[in-house]
């Protein structure tokens, strides 16, 4: 059964797999050289309160996860947030992260953020496909911001305005 809850510390080594997969993998982030497990620590440490993070666990295994950050460090940007989800290889396109986008969306409300921001890496229509199912349009491209795999990769960034429930 699948369950979308907080992350924790011991979720660490499975949260560094998926992303380390990224890495070696996908544009989907622009690192470029896998990290270590002291270094997602100090990732990790950075949430809580405004930037929840929290993962999908699906019988007893961590594979995805989702997260806040803060968008650009300005106090006028404060309500504003960025959006991260990563899945594991083995369950993408099995609904994990629908079901992340679901929760973390609550999440940004209950939290009273008023806009949500996604950056996605250009070609990647998996995850294009996810924002716009949960309402995020396409607002700006910025070409050739990142090079990685040879080649110079665009980024498309989408955006949700969140509502107030009545």
């Amino acid at each position: 059964m699948l369950q979308i809850r907080d992350a924790v510390s011991s979720d660490l080594p499975a949260i560094l797999d998926i992303y380390n997969d990224a890495i070696r993998n996908l544009t989907a982030t622009f690192d470029l050289t896998e990290q270590t497990l002291e270094e997602r620590t100090v990732w990790f440490n950075k949430y809580g309160g405004q930037y929840p993070l929290i993962v999908a666990e699906l019988n007893h295994e961590v594979v995805g996860y989702s997260c806040l950050t803060m968008f650009r460090d300005k106090p006028a940007y404060a309500k504003t947030s960025e959006l991260s989800i990563y899945i594991s290889p083995n369950h993408q396109g099995a609904g994990m992260g629908s079901a992340l986008m679901k929760e973390i969306l609550k999440r940004a409300a209950e939290l009273d953020y008023h806009t949500v921001i996604g950056g996605i890496t250009g070609g990647n229509e998996g995850s294009v496909m996810l924002h716009k199912k949960f309402g995020f349009e396409f607002v700006g491209n910025f070409k050739e911001v990142g090079f990685k795999f040879g080649e110079w990769q665009d980024v498309h960034f989408y955006q949700r305005m969140i509502e107030k429930e009545a």
